[in-house]
């Protein structure tokens, strides 16, 4: 059985908990040996490159599609148990609304499908933009449109709410608003986050977990103040064009040349030599360092590491 445990003992602590986890599709995998531990009430940013595996991810997440190796819990229930259902809300890039619908329309239709609706958290978000009731969805801007979509998504009143890049195709003053609301709405529910983003600065004003996926594996899983801290951007003098031994003694995730000059994103080991510049990158930086770089050793921090036997990895 799944330990569902918090790290300080308290039951249903996990939201998402894979082991061993993986898809292949014909001969290729777009998910391989991914064993990764998301906790309650967080919000998790999914950072990888196109073709990663992160909407592969949501996807098993979401039941619309099937893994072929290990498993995936939601809250300690596997996630092809039905009881998964109403406790999740998922959103997508497309966000597909009905275009002829109003708003009403689709707030009503929202009621319908979702025993536990919450009308007036859905009205609420609606109301707050100025969005008209009767006005069609296809008639309003695509600010709008992830404001209603939105408030059909926290209408379900989820405790889990997977977001594939909605809010790509917004323009900066719309992705500000909305991702005012998202957090909101998400701290005042205490709703778990896991959002699929390629925007990093919106990653680090919002999201306090983080998942990094490259090449269908998982490169970095964890508290988001644990995770940079970890790493440190040295720069120093080349000896004879080549990188100093000394990096050796080092975890380097990234290093390049220029010049005389050498700079390179390091998990320091022992003290740093005297002849470094040092300094703390920020969270863009690391990773950036790790999508340029997905052959670099992978780093969890506590509880976020798990083996697909079942127990916590070291």
């Amino acid at each position: 059985m799944a330990d569902t445990s918090t790290p300080n003992g308290t039951a249903g602590g996990w939201a998402l908990e894979a082991r061993g986890l993986g898809k292949r599709y014909l001969g290729n995998w777009a998910l391989r040996d991914c064993s990764f531990r998301v906790p309650a009430g967080r919000i998790c940013g999914l950072v990888g490159p196109n073709g990663a595996g992160k909407s592969t991810l949501l996807g098993l997440a979401t039941r619309q599609v099937q893994r072929t190796t290990g498993s995936l819990s939601i809250f300690g229930v596997p996630v092809d148990d039905p009881a998964v259902l109403p406790r999740i809300a998922f959103l997508g890039q497309d966000k597909p609304l009905f275009k002829r619908f109003t708003v009403a329309d689709t707030l009503r239709l929202g009621a319908e499908l979702n025993p536990g609706w919450d009308a007036a958290a859905a009205e609420r978000i609606v109301r707050s933009g100025n969005v008209p009731a009767h006005a069609r969805i296809g008639t309003l801007s695509g600010g709008q449109r992830t404001r209603v979509a939105f408030a059909l998504a926290f209408g379900k009143r989820p405790d889990l709410l997977l977001l594939d890049e909605p809010m790509s195709d917004l323009d900066p003053l719309a992705r500000d608003e909305m991702s005012t609301l998202l957090m909101a709405e998400a701290v005042e529910r205490g709703t778990t986050v896991v959002m699929s983003s390629h925007m990093l600065t919106e990653l680090e004003d919002m999201c306090d977990y983080l998942l990094v996926v490259a090449e269908g594996r998982i490169r970095m899983a964890g508290d988001a103040d644990a995770l940079v801290p970890a790493h440190t951007l040295v720069t120093g003098v080349t000896r004879d064009g080549a990188l100093p031994a000394e990096l050796d003694r080092h975890t380097v995730v990234e290093s390049r040349v220029q010049g005389r000059q050498f700079q390179a994103m390091i998990r320091p080991k022992e003290p740093l030599s005297a002849d470094w510049e040092s300094v703390e990158p920020s969270l863009e930086e690391v990773l950036l360092a790790h999508l340029r770089s997905p052959d670099a050793p992978s780093l969890y921090t506590q509880g976020a590491r798990v083996d697909a036997g079942g127990t916590q990895a070291a």
